[in-house]
């Protein structure tokens, strides 16, 4: 899964983050255009901010937010997922 343009994929994490910026940074990740977030689109996601052991760590990340088992992420689980980001990597996202 190759991204075409890191940099403007991970200009907006520069800082405090608002929900919908971090719900349209994800979205780029969505190679396949499902509308959910796979394990390996979450790790590309993850290697764009150097994330270490970003493998076990997006495993992590679809285990925390995926509340129906089907080993994805989707619109109503994505809260789940700002969640983990927020307390396992670390980044600062707010509501407003």
């Amino acid at each position: 899964m190759a991204i075409r343009n890191v940099t403007a994929a991970t200009r907006s994490l520069d800082g405090d983050m608002t929900v919908d910026e971090f719900k349209e940074w994800l979205r780029r990740f969505d190679v396949d255009r499902d509308g959910r977030i796979s394990r390996d689109e979450l790790r590309c996601a993850m290697r764009t901010i150097r994330t270490r052991f970003s493998g076990y760590k997006s495993k992590r990340g679809i285990e925390y937010a995926d509340a129906d088992g089907d080993g994805y992420v989707d619109d109503g689980e994505v809260d789940g997922l700002i969640e983990y980001a927020q307390k396992s990597l670390g980044l600062r996202i707010v509501a407003y």
